[in-house]
């Protein structure tokens, strides 16, 4: 049973990435996001020296979407070396950016991810109807990755009719996750993927430890639970999903 892991911020972690990587046996290949120019320079710098088991992508977090005029420049740069632009996106829950700046630099992302043929990988928290707007607007399709997702039977349903691939993390099997839960239903397993967003949400039995990539799989035994699959199914459809999507690893050992 081998899993993809397509978002972990290794580069955002104290620990030592090579330990996270050696004790993540069962998970064949990984995805570093950048959430501002620092983190993405240091994604393509690790994906660089772990061309077998990792992929960068190069964006500005929502949260930081005030410095996109001064970052852009150097991130585009940045876009040869990567396998998909983001994280990006709108967070109306913290609003660490006005929204309108939010909007700017997500339109702007939008538009490099088009230009480019890339995934973009997109972080929406309490913005649904924008996000969902802004990504129908673009015709995204598959390519647009809602990481970490954690809309109900209604968003996901509405999501769903875009065909844009829901990446899910450890909020799907907390126990506050029902609501995440009963979405899932609706999201098709064919066009679904797992993460852990490392070193955040860890999923129990380990709540209340930084993440890592070996935990993927408990993403995906409560994707099992929901679809009523065997978990060695959804770690091939989302593995086989996650190929299509990001492409895959240099050398790397694809399922």
């Amino acid at each position: 049973m081998r899993w993809v892991d397509t978002h972990c911020h290794l580069q955002l972690d104290e620990r030592d990435p090579i330990e996270l990587m050696d004790r993540a046996v069962d998970v064949d290949w990984m995805v570093v996001p950048g959430v501002d120019l620092e983190s993405s320079r240091a994604a393509v710098d690790l994906a660089g020296e772990h061309p077998e088991r990792l992929l960068a992508t190069a964006g500005l977090h929502p949260h930081d979407a005030e410095h996109w005029d001064s970052q852009r420049d150097a991130l585009i740069d940045l876009i040869p070396h990567v396998s998909a632009i983001g994280e990006t996106g709108l967070d109306y829950y913290r609003n660490l950016a006005p929204r309108d700046a939010q909007r700017a630099s997500f339109a702007e992302h939008i538009e490099l991810a088009v230009t480019h043929e890339l995934p973009l990988i997109v972080h929406c928290r309490d913005a649904f109807a924008d996000v969902h707007d802004m990504l129908g607007e673009a015709g995204l399709g598959e390519s647009a990755v809602l990481h970490c997702w954690t809309g109900g039977t209604r968003w996901t349903k509405r999501f769903a009719a875009l065909g844009v691939t829901f990446s899910f993390a450890g909020p799907v099997a907390f126990e506050t996750g029902e609501t995440i839960r009963l979405g899932a239903v609706h999201a098709d397993p064919e066009r679904c993927l797992v993460e852990t967003d490392t070193p955040y949400l860890s999923p129990p039995p380990h709540r209340d430890e930084p993440n890592e990539p070996s935990r993927v799989r408990y993403v995906g035994a409560a994707l099992a639970e929901v679809w009523g699959r065997e978990l060695d199914e959804v770690a091939a459809l989302t593995s086989a999903h996650a190929v299509r999507v990001f492409g895959g690893p240099v050398n790397g050992a694809v399922v």
